[in-house]
């Protein structure tokens, strides 16, 4: 399994956030523009927290086996790797959808006198600030969950020189 790449997931956050500042000034054009619902930084905070606590019940299992604890239950490689995918799934997701809540709070920031429109800036921030919140937790339980490197091999290719 690929580790995740922070220049990829700020990538999908900066395309998604032009992508949606655009849309959001046609669509004003057009139109009234979508709001930016309540729940989005709240299921997105809702999901930090449980990847957070994902991480931290790994990492205690994992410290508690590595210290030889009498008590100490195991992980089970396949949850550690759900938990990874669900980890890596997830920051992709938040990257975008915060990068389209960014985009949308940015077109509204020049509204900001208008109460309506202040209240949606403020919500697409706080999504913003959330969806930075999944992508730190998925990145700490990629962290947490990574298999420790094998320094008996010298070389990084895995092939041995023949003399």
């Amino acid at each position: 399994m690929k580790q995740l790449r922070v220049r990829t997931l700020f990538g999908v956050f900066v395309v998604a956030g032009v992508l949606s500042w655009a849309g959001a000034r046609l669509w004003d054009s057009l139109g009234t523009l979508p709001r930016v619902p309540l729940a989005a930084p709240i299921v997105l905070a809702v999901i930090a927290v449980i990847l957070m606590a994902t991480a931290l019940s790994i990492r205690a299992r994992l410290r508690a086996q590595r210290e030889r604890q009498p008590d100490a239950k195991g992980v089970d490689p396949m949850v550690a790797a759900r938990a990874v995918v669900f980890g890596q799934a997830s920051a992709l997701v938040a990257s975008l959808v915060a990068g389209m809540y960014g985009g949308t709070g940015v077109f509204l920031l020049g509204y900001l006198d208008v109460p309506p429109r202040r209240d949606q800036a403020i919500y697409a921030g706080f999504s913003v600030l959330a969806g930075i919140a999944v992508v730190a937790a998925a990145l700490f339980l990629e962290r947490v969950c990574k298999l420790p490197d094998d320094d008996d091999d010298d070389d990084p290719q895995g092939a041995t020189p023949t003399t």
